[in-house]
């Protein structure tokens, strides 16, 4: 999942003053400025050209600034109704440029767009400090907040006022001048050189290939995967060869099925040595990157970036994040020795002659896994046709949300790939528009997120709006000869992203700033990952698993393979998610002196005892979570710390029943409406009945054994 507003949810967006600049200067009408009449306000995209942009931004910039200069020079005492309000409602034209330009940004990442951000994310980050740096305002945010025990607001509009004075804080509102001043120059410093990690990295991706001149060097690729490097090669004049890339639909086939040692091993090494060198080289970018979170956190106050960003999530501190990520990864460390020792005997018995390595590890655990179960996820890849599998999705929200998709072909979209649905409750009353976009293309940047174009709440004009959220994805593509085949784990991330989108449209809270996905960044990630557990239920792959040639359902002996090797492999899962995220600890406490990124980086993993075997989940030079932006960065840590959340509250679904309506509404009206209106944790244990078990993450991983 990812979040591009730089202000958080600080300032949320709206209408406000009417502004009466319409046209661009080549008297072209600009669609950001006017009302859109689009349904349910979905952005215009097939109008917007990147002409637009700039004068839009350029015109938000002056919306800001007129209703920003309405509250701080308001007479009247500050209160809630002539301060925090206007805030929730001060810049809509800006709201709609960035909306629309961050989704461009990682899919639709073109020279176009790259180049435009370098006028506008610096535009972006001065109309933040505009309001977050703004002496006045702060002083009336604080005259709301420090009257709040005499006030009669709702508890949820004085956890707003909570919310707003510490975003505040939180950006140095309480600064001196003099350290505002250096937080500005060092934040955009940073704003920069995220853009150029980005940059760096979608060009790295797209740089490298492995052309594969012999069919029979594809042994052990299933037949789609093959399909789709013939297919990748004819797109590029190559025809009758084979060429494989870095993004996932054509990497981990390769490590995971390849019988040739040699393709696996030049793939693994493309891929950890990504961004790595030449003018791609990510490297001096991070060098940079570490130096100036260190002086950021001086600036606000703190010993270290790492405690900064810790300090305003449900964690508190490094220590505690450290603590939880320490009670997975030994026994996940301890079960990888026990992983790689049946894939040595594995290899020994055959002959191999060498010591299991890390291009080694997909491959040699999916023979084991075929031995000890007589199973390959290559089997069930034929049931996974991707709208099959949106079928599943779909019928699991129905079953348990009350919701219907009915789609809408004459929507906006801004590519032809992309789906548009109007999403309804039981009374047919629309509830949020939702857009999907899974395909990869060499725009995208890698990976899969869900975000929103229009947020959920009360808007300027007294009327509340609904969402429009999305999910985009970098799922194996459909060929001339076969559909779009997904692989178990892109199956999983469809029903993961899609348990943000929930979290998204189904949100209650009546202000947009606590709406939705506007939570702690290290409660977000429950709602993303409850939702995978549908996924593989065997009650729901009955539902969609259907053969793509023959349209047979899913059979119950590979159900019950599944079901059995389903804990198969999960230490080097849990010990590689768990290694990158104490890695990224470890980043957010060094002070950037004199650093060496690849020593650090190997010096950590000695420090942690990482086996050699495996390596960090991402390499620090294409690790675009935590130095593509801030939003993951001394954060990582999150997945596992959610996994806890998940865990626990998914042992309460199989103890009643996955689909049993009780637990299913207490999770609509607890988890996924609720927003940020209450305390995570008294949200979760009003749910769950107790606080998170981190022993119910063990059980559910099989690392209690």
């Amino acid at each position: 999942m990812k979040h591009k507003f730089l202000t958080a949810a600080a300032i949320a967006l709206c209408v406000a003053a009417a502004n009466p600049v319409t046209m661009n200067a080549d008297n072209r009408v600009n669609p950001f400025l006017q009302p859109y009449t689009t349904p349910y306000e979905i952005p215009p995209f097939e109008q917007i050209t990147v002409a637009d942009f700039v004068p839009a931004a350029e015109a938000g910039v002056r919306e800001q600034k007129a209703n920003l200069d309405k509250i701080v020079n308001n007479p009247d005492a500050p209160t809630f109704e002539n301060t925090i309000l206007p805030l929730e409602n001060l810049a809509p034209t800006l709201e709609k440029v960035q909306g629309v330009f961050y989704h461009y940004d990682s899919a639709m990442k073109t020279a176009e767009i790259s180049e435009l951000g370098e006028t506008l994310i610096p535009m972006f980050n001065a109309a933040s400090n505009d309001v977050m740096l703004n002496d006045k305002l702060f002083a009336r945010v604080k005259a709301v907040y420090d009257g709040l025990k005499k006030s009669k607001l709702t508890p949820v509009q004085k956890r707003l006022v909570e919310k707003y004075y510490r975003q505040f804080a939180e950006q140095g509102a309480a600064l001196s001048p003099e350290k505002k001043k250096e937080l500005v120059r060092v934040n955009d410093e940073i704003s920069k050189l995220f853009m150029q990690f980005t940059k760096n990295l979608l060009k790295a991706t797209n740089d490298f290939s492995i052309v594969v001149y012999d069919k029979a060097d594809l042994a052990g690729l299933p037949e789609s995967v093959v399909a789709n490097a013939a297919e990748t090669a004819r797109k590029r004049g190559l025809d009758g060869l084979y060429v494989f890339t870095l993004h996932a639909p054509s990497r981990l086939p390769v490590l995971q099925y390849a019988d040739s040692r040699g393709l696996r091993e030049a793939m693994w090494k493309g891929y950890t040595s990504l961004a790595s060198t030449g003018e791609t080289n990510n490297i001096p970018v991070i060098e940079k990157l570490i130096k100036l979170r260190a002086e950021k956190a001086k600036i606000m106050g703190f010993d270290n970036f790492a405690q900064m960003m810790t300090s305003r999530v449900m964690a508190g501190t490094p220590e505690a994040a450290e603590e939880i990520l320490m009670k997975v990864y030994e026994p996940a460390k301890a079960k990888v020795k026990e992983e790689v020792a049946e894939m040595q005997a594995y290899v020994d018995r055959n002959g191999g002659g060498f010591k299991i390595a890390p291009w080694d590890y997909y491959y040699y655990s999916g023979k084991v896994k075929n031995e000890k179960y007589n199973f390959s996820e290559a089997e069930i890849q034929p049931y996974f046709e991707l709208n099959n599998v949106l079928d599943g999705l779909r019928y699991c929200a129905e079953k348990l949300y009350g919701i219907k998709f009915e789609e809408m072909p004459d929507a906006p979209k801004y590519m032809d790939q992309v789906t548009v649905y109007d999403i309804k409750d039981e009374d047919g009353k629309h509830v949020s528009v939702f857009m999907t976009d899974y395909f990869p293309r060499d725009t995208k940047v890698q990976g899969a997120w869900m975000e929103q174009l229009q947020s959920a709440g009360l808007y300027g004009d007294g009327k509340t709006r609904r969402p429009i959220v999305y999910n985009v994805g970098n799922f194996t593509p459909p060929t001339p000869e076969n559909p779009s085949l997904l692989t178990l784990d892109e199956v999983e991330t469809t029903f993961h992203e899609f348990g943000h989108a929930l979290q998204g449209m189904l949100t209650q809270a009546p202000y947009r700033s606590l709406a939705g996905t506007n939570v702690d960044r290290d409660y977000v990630e429950l709602c993303s990952q409850i939702n995978e557990h549908w996924a593989t239920a065997p009650e729901v792959l009955k539902v969609y698993a259907k053969h793509y040639k023959t349209g047979e359902t899913i059979p119950d002996e590979l159900i019950s393979k599944l079901k059995e090797s389903g804990q198969f492999g999960q230490g080097f899962t849990a010990a590689e998610l768990a290694a990158a995220a104490l890695l990224d600890l470890a980043w957010g406490r060094c002070d950037g002196e004199n650093v060496d990124v690849a020593n650090f980086e190997s010096n950590y993993a000695k420090q942690i005892g990482l086996p050699d075997e495996l390596t960090f989940r991402y390499r620090s030079p294409y690790f675009k979570h935590i130095f593509g932006d801030d939003g993951y960065a001394s954060g990582y840590y999150t997945y596992l710390w959610a996994q806890v959340l998940e865990a626990d509250a998914w042992e309460l679904f199989e103890q009643k029943g996955i689909f049993d309506s009780k637990t299913a509404a207490s999770f609509k009206k607890n988890i996924l409406e609720s927003g940020d209106t209450e305390d995570p944790m008294k949200l979760f244990v009003k749910f769950r009945g107790h606080k998170p078990d981190a022993a119910a993450l063990l059980r559910l991983r099989g690392l209690d054994k």
